[in-house]
Parts: C-alpha cells; structure tokens; sequence
C-alpha cells in the first residue's frame, strides 16, 4: 500500500515558456513518490516465477503500515526547490495576481522531483494517510483523514484545507471488497492481465533477492525490449512476507546512478496511532481553503479562452494564443507503443517557442537562459527545432509548433519528426 498522494508578473510569463518543467514535472507525478531504498543482503528464499510475484503483489492486503522513506531524483535538472510552484498553474499565486497558499501539495511536492528527501509516511485503510517531507528544522505534512484534507507547511506557518466528497463511497467500497468496473477480480487476473501487456516489447523477471529495510524482498525486474527507449529498467523490491513493494530503482539506459531511487529505510506493517491523523492549526497559521482558491482562479480565466486550452491560464498570456484554436489534448497523438511511445501535439498558434530577440513578446531573461541550458538544436525533414533532455523525458519543439515528447532518446524523436511528413 502505497503513500499517497504574491508572485511577480514576471514569474507567471516564464511559465509559458518553459515547456521542459512542465514535460518533466508530469513524469515526476508519475514516479515521484513510489517508496523504495536502503538494500543490503541477498536472504536465501524459496524460488518464485515472475507471474507468482505479481500474484504476490496484488494478493497484498496491508491497510496499516507507517514507516520513514528516503528518495533520490536524478533527472539531470538544476533543483527547483520553490521555484516549482511557479510552473505549476494556480500554485504560489492566481490569475489576479493574489497570493495562493505555500501549503497547496500541488506545488509544494514538486519539489520531490529533483534532489534527496526524506519523508514519513503512515497509512489506516482507505481514508487515512499521512505524508510528511522533512527538511532541515522545517517540517511539510499532507494529512487526509476521512473527508478532511490538510496540509501544512512549518516553515512558513500556512496552511492548505480542503474536502474530499468521495471519502465515504470510496471507503464503503473498500470495507465491501468491491472492485472497480475494469479491475481483473483476482491476483492471478491482475499478474496475467500484466504480463499479456508486458507482450513483445517488454522482460519481466525475478532477479535474486535483497533485504530492503530489515526485511527480505524478492526483487522483480521490467526491461524494454526495445531499442531507442532511454529507460534501461526498473527493479521493484517486494516483500516476502506480505507482498508490499517496498524498493524502486529506476535506471537510465545511459547508465550511471538512478534516475530514481526511492525506498523505506524503517517500515513497521502495525496500525498507526489514531493521532497520527489529527491536526488542528497552530494558533496564528493563515488558512487557505482550497474550494475558495480555485473558485477565485475559475472566476479570473479569460473568457475568450480557445476550445481545448486549459481554463487556469494566466490572463496575461501571449496575445497570438488568444486567437488560436486547438491546441488541446483533442490534438494528440501517440506514435510508436510500449517504451518508445512518443506523443504528439500541436502548440497553440501553430508556432514555436517565442525567444528574447522575437517579435512574439518579452522572454525574461531568466527563462531564456533556463531554456538555452536544455536546449539542443536540431534539424530535419521536419524542419528545425529544439530538443529539451533530462536522463529520462526527452520532449523536441519544432518551429512549425509541434512537440513530441517521450522517454526516448533524441534521434528517436528526430526521427518521428521526420516521419510525420
């Protein structure tokens, strides 16, 4: 059972621009808090085939665990630390220019994408996690306690306070054993439904064992099959005893350290104290609640905004764009499958990225110089562009005003540029 889950005017025109946050900050949501880390060992263990440990894995049933975990991003970025907040819409700030909260989860977590953490986690069932992220003599928590969602952050006193409608259904499903309609029924489903997609472009295999914690864990290693991916593979620590994944490592096919290595250095599979989960604001924490927040954003978007863009963008946005049609996920398309998918999309405008000597507008030179650093220039049938690299997402913007992003590698996108003529 897994964790869960006022800015200048010149901050809110870098967001535009700097696409590569954006590319990296979706792959960074996606692995960015699998728990994983601290191996040591190889504990002599009954042999097991890799179907029996998917098996394993969904025959899983631990719904009270807490325990402190360590993770390690690597994406080849400079840290973003609280810079992430501004490229992240309606974080740190809104559309009016009025200041957001530095305990919105929405920003704040970001921060998990570059650099090392440490975290606390504790879980009890289906509506009750906590999620703490220390730093230093400061402290950030995300508590969700049935219906109530909280976060705070110590560092600057403020706090985020939301509601979660689903709790109850979700949790009455949960005490039920309903499954949700689409979800193989059993753990041998769930393994075969896995390795039916792992197909022809994907190895899934037990590689030996560790101990992860204290405790001893199979460990499950998924390769690409294919060529061109820059993903060499992910290993998975699983727990022998109860079958909780307790270590994730995932490394480049370029070699050298992890792209991300996540893990549990201290985990203890008893339930939780019930104060675990309360929290009342220190007396003076400015409260933000978050229904107020994004009704006030939803009442600032410009109302000219064109089909398919997303409803939070900033009004002062590039007057080119205001006219524009499409641009939105409508427009997407997936070249490839399996490891070597790429997308592709079409930017608003039918153009590239704006630099600081075009006649679009005003670059700040602080976005310039983010975007130079990433940035690689590259021609083709396609035309001309620019590719944005981490070790794992790579994404090419053409001048023409297409993108096509994926973790492969930059000839891979090159030449589904190339392709699509």
């Amino acid at each position: 059972m897994a964790p869960y889950e006022s800015e200048s005017a010149g901050r809110r025109k870098a967001t535009r621009y700097v696409v590569p946050v954006a590319v990296v900050g979706v792959a960074a949501a996606t692995i960015g808090l699998v728990p994983a880390l601290a191996d040591s060992g190889n504990p002599d263990l009954p042999k097991i085939s890799a179907q029996q440990l998917i098996e394993k894995i969904a025959k899983s049933d631990v719904q009270q665990m807490s325990g402190t975990v360590k993770i390690s991003t690597d994406l080849g970025l400079p840290s973003l630390g609280g810079m992430a907040g501004g490229f992240t819409p309606g974080a740190g700030g809104s559309s009016d220019g009025k200041a957001g909260s530095s305990a919105d989860p929405q920003s704040k977590l970001m921060e998990l994408a570059t650099g090392t953490h440490t975290l606390r986690i504790a879980a009890d069932g289906a509506d009750r996690h906590k999620l703490s992220v220390l730093d230093n003599a400061a402290e950030y928590s995300v508590i969700h306690n049935g219906d109530e969602v909280w976060a705070y952050d110590s560092a600057s006193n403020e706090a985020y306070h939301s509601k979660d409608a689903a709790a109850g259904d979700r949790a009455a499903k949960h005490r039920k054993g309903e499954t949700p309609q689409g979800v193989p029924a059993t753990p041998k489903e769930l393994a075969d439904e896995v390795l039916k997609a792992s197909g022809k472009t994907t190895s899934i295999s037990v590689e030996g064992t560790s101990q992860v914690a204290g405790r001893d864990a199979y460990k499950l290693l998924v390769k690409p099959k294919q060529a061109g991916s820059t993903v060499g593979g992910i290993t998975v620590s699983v727990d022998a005893k109860t079958g909780v994944p307790l270590k994730f490592t995932l490394t480049p096919a370029g070699g050298g350290k992890a792209v991300v290595d996540a893990g549990f250095t201290k985990v203890d599979f008893s339930k939780p104290a019930a104060s675990t989960f309360d929290f009342t604001p220190p007396k003076g924490t400015k409260v933000t609640e978050g229904d107020d927040l994004k009704a006030r954003d939803k009442s600032h978007a410009p109302k000219d905004m064109p089909k398919g863009m997303p409803k939070d963008m900033p009004k002062d946005m590039p007057k080119e764009l205001k006219g524009a049609q499409g641009g939105g996920m409508k427009d997407l398309k997936v070249i490839g499958e399996g490891w070597t998918s790429i997308a592709e999309l079409k930017l608003p405008g039918g153009q590239g990225l704006p630099t600081g000597g075009s006649a679009s507008g005003d670059v700040p030179p602080e976005a310039q110089k983010f975007m130079d650093a990433l940035g690689d220039h590259v021609t083709g049938r396609f035309g001309s562009g620019t590719v944005f690299s981490t070790r794992l997402i790579n994404a090419l913007v053409t001048d023409d005003g297409k993108v096509y992003a994926g973790a492969v590698t930059k000839d891979a996108l090159v030449k589904a540029a190339n392709a699509a003529q």
